[in-house]
């Protein structure tokens, strides 16, 4: 399961090495996340970010993350 910090980070949380180092996770490439799925995903958090972000991305869902662009928390309402 994920959470709302989990969504915020997809939206603004920068791959950290790599070929797409610096870039957002929800702006990296399907065929890159693929490539991780086939090659194992890191331990940890960003594994499981990444898992999550391909997951949305391969269900076309990526516009649930662009009001998040930029935001550091959720108010509930």
């Amino acid at each position: 399961m994920f959470t709302q910090e989990d969504l915020l980070a997809l939206a603004n949380m920068k791959m950290p090495f790599g070929r797409y180092n610096g870039n957002v996770l929800m702006d990296l490439p399907e065929e890159y996340l693929l490539w991780f799925q086939k090659k194992g995903m890191p331990e940890g958090r960003l594994g499981m970010l990444l898992g999550l972000i391909l997951e949305i991305k391969i269900n076309g869902l990526e516009s649930i993350l662009v009001p998040l662009r930029g935001k550091q928390f959720v108010v509930n309402e």
